[in-house]
């Protein structure tokens, strides 16, 4: 590693497990079923016993990616008005993400973003020849890292995956 190159993380989330029980509701307005309102802070306490602090949180607008959102972010100890919500994360293209990336301050060593899928799905299995899922499930979390000075290397360099969790995998 160079001088002024670090380790970066980008974490990627896709929201809990949402609710279905009001039909009329709205996409872009369905809360966390129970289901999502458990697994959203037990990944969050996962995270954290990985070693995992993010120094910026983007979340997708939607409701259930936001609840996600604070609910891991108060198992981390982030603070839920910190968390940096954008409209384009909601059912985005892969590419959005790397637009994302490109945005974030230098500084910043450690990002969460929450959103959802196909986009996140087809998105992590870009990151790494290493790596492949045929479907991230809901509070599904994949961690790259790569080494580089600034985000908008991120398209250029390397990344692994070292993590890939979910509510429901067996340790």
């Amino acid at each position: 590693m160079s001088e002024g190159e670090h380790i970066k993380r980008v974490v990627i989330v896709r929201h809990a497990k949402s609710s279905w029980a009001n039909a009329g509701l709205a996409d872009f307005d369905r809360p966390l079923n129970d289901r999502g309102n458990h697994d959203a802070p037990m990944i969050g306490k996962r995270l954290k016993a990985l070693g995992v602090q993010p120094e910026l949180i983007i979340s997708s607008t939607a409701k259930r990616a936001r609840q996600t959102a604070k609910k891991i972010s108060s198992e981390l100890g982030y603070k839920k008005e910190d968390i940096l919500l954008l409209d384009k994360l909601y059912h985005c293209h892969p590419d959005t993400f790397e637009e994302v990336i490109y945005g974030i301050e230098d500084s910043v060593k450690t990002v969460i973003i929450v959103a959802h899928n196909p986009g996140i799905t087809l998105f992590v299995n870009s990151l790494s020849y290493q790596f492949s899922s045929a479907n991230i499930p809901t509070c599904g979390v994949v961690v790259a890292e790569f080494t580089a000075k600034n985000w908008n290397e991120f398209n250029r360099v390397e990344k692994q995956v070292v993590i890939f969790e979910y509510p429901k995998k067996q340790s």
